[in-house]
């Protein structure tokens, strides 16, 4: 971390935390310090992960955003971002999620890479992706975020960890080697009724360069994706706000399904 920025790091950091104190989202990073720049950013999302390792999180692994040339062209980038998953994340398939869990949750259907190798930039292909891990599976994102009303730029979402909330794995993981990426179709239903559609080449075209990218960005934190975590690797379609009560039903061909209710 750039010395001179710590101070100004660990502030932003500590304005995001007050989302969760107050229970409420708050004033965008950019409006308090309309001068952040990305780098910035990523130091502050980093700096939220070290505090929450510090006090007995483990990172599980790395989620990709903005993997649709639609995204990206709303907030003018060009590129994917990226955060952190840790243990306190990950909800059971087929579970709930209680109203104080999250604060303006959307949920986003991708696949999930579980990896058997580290993937160390920034020299990695969608080849060395695919030989690296060890099985895909089907994955819902709940996608929060600390900021009120969404209203973010792309260093705000950024700086909140790439608006991770929560996330849920499939139950019956499939090797890479069986299935093809780009042509795997999904469905999402919201309380029984299908709200939209999408297929795996929604994903910057190949959800394993998605990952790629992922592995050759890190490089510039001295970040390595290690065996054993888990990747997800991308929206396959846009994502649908969810209120308590709300029951959400994925269906993936060839992976399965996942699902999760919202309880008040």
């Amino acid at each position: 971390m750039v010395t001179e920025n710590k101070s100004k790091i660990e502030s932003h950091a500590n304005h995001l935390a007050r989302a969760w104190s107050d229970g409420e989202g708050v004033q965008p990073l950019t409006a308090v310090d309309p001068d952040l720049t990305i780098d910035e950013a990523y130091y502050v999302q980093l700096q939220t992960i070290q505090a929450n390792v510090e006090s007995g999180r483990k990172v599980t692994g790395k989620k990709i955003g903005l993997t649709s040339k639609a995204m990206q062209e709303m907030l003018g980038v060009g590129e994917p971002d990226y955060g952190h998953l840790t243990d306190d994340m990950e909800v059971n398939n087929r579970g709930e999620i209680p109203a104080n869990r999250v604060l303006q949750p959307k949920v986003e259907g991708e696949i999930a890479f579980i990896l058997k190798e580290d993937l160390v930039g920034p020299n990695v292909t969608s080849l060395d992706v695919l030989q690296a891990t060890d099985a895909v599976v089907p994955a819902l994102e709940i996608v929060d975020s600390r900021i009120k009303d969404w209203k973010i730029t792309l260093a705000d979402t950024v700086a909140d960890n790439a608006s991770s909330g929560l996330y849920l794995l499939g139950n019956n993981p499939k090797k890479i080697t069986d299935i093809d990426l780009k042509q795997i179709g999904m469905a999402v239903y919201k309380n029984d009724t299908l709200q939209n559609t999408g297929v795996g080449a929604a994903a910057l075209g190949d959800p394993a360069k998605c990952v790629a990218w992922l592995a050759n960005k890190l490089a510039k934190y001295d970040i390595t994706l290690k065996a054993g975590e888990v990747i997800l690797s991308g929206a396959l379609s846009a994502a649908i706000e969810a209120e308590p009560g709300d029951h959400f039903y994925v269906k993936f061909a060839e992976l399965g399904e996942v699902s999760v209710t919202f309880t008040e």
